[in-house]
């Protein structure tokens, strides 16, 4: 029975999301970006290092549609190679701020008491710290690199994790059925991972596809501040930062690489905000 209900709820919400045409429109455009991502290989008309020093900063034209940049590289394929790094980055350090975060919360709702107060008191103490700054003095910590781009853009999240992870605990373990699994001897790790975090993790859904247009945002900043990303591999927010001397020239350098950081961040939270309704049990059926 709880099977079926369980389908029956994953059904109606399906509906009420296609019926999101925003949301829709976000899944399309997340959907093409992770095909560019894939297949920029084949899909980019250059090598993302070629140098033709023939076409330095050049407009837009019919060989290059996006025009060149300041060592004649084509700007179309260096924004579909730098959507690999953008999307990477997106998904693996939210994947990192759930994991971490969704274990603290989980572990601090649930025991509650001593456990819950040191738990969420070292959370505060992170989220009393501004996350860029903080993002920014990890990064410096571990230095330049994709690798330590995600992970100090993940620890940056990891509260906002643990709160809303801890919240949905607290409402779901005083329930019929989790009062029964604790009379038939489920340990605590059963309880947890079998009976709570299944019915705590739609607002965990929402918050992690919200959380990754922050973090691509983050990822951005830190490449355009020279902490991210370095050269000569491309990513948006270090293309943003290589064009700031030619804004009057050459306006296209900054705002071809501006927009696919602001269409990916709107199409994600268009996602974000079509799951929150369709996830939402006051929504008519």
């Amino acid at each position: 029975m709880s099977k079926i209900k369980g389908n029956s709820m994953w059904k109606y919400t399906f509906i009420r999301l296609r019926r999101n045409y925003l949301a829709v429109a976000g899944f399309v455009i997340i959907a093409l970006l992770i095909v560019t991502a894939v297949f920029a290989d084949k899909i980019a008309p250059y090598d993302y290092w070629s140098q033709d020093y023939m076409m330095i900063r050049k407009p837009p034209s019919i060989a290059h549609p996006l025009g060149t940049d300041e060592f004649g590289r084509d700007v179309l394929s260096r924004i579909i190679y730098g959507s690999r790094v953008s999307l990477q980055v997106g998904f693996i350090a939210v994947s990192i701020s759930l994991l971490a975060g969704g274990a603290i919360g989980a572990v601090a709702g649930y025991f509650g008491g001593v456990t819950d107060n040191f738990l969420m008191r070292v959370m505060d103490v992170q989220l009393a710290i501004p996350t860029i700054l903080l993002a920014i003095v990890i990064s410096s910590a571990l230095g330049p690199g994709l690798l330590n781009l995600m992970v100090a853009v993940g620890i940056t999240h990891i509260p906002n994790f643990a709160r809303l992870m801890r919240a949905s605990v607290l409402s779901v373990k005083s329930m019929e059925y989790i009062e029964a699994a604790r009379a038939m001897g489920a340990s605590h790790a059963r309880v947890i991972l079998l009976y709570i975090l299944p019915n705590s993790m739609a607002p965990i859904i929402v918050q992690a596809t919200l959380s990754v247009a922050n973090a691509i945002l983050f990822a951005a900043t830190l490449s355009f501040l020279g902490l991210g990303v370095q050269p000569p591999f491309p990513e948006w927010g270090g293309m943003l930062s290589a064009a700031r001397p030619y804004l009057r020239s050459n306006a296209y350098l900054s705002i071809f690489p501006g927009l696919a950081i602001m269409i990916t961040i709107v199409a994600l939270n268009c996602i974000g905000d079509g799951l929150r309704d369709a996830l939402d049990p006051k929504q008519k059926r």
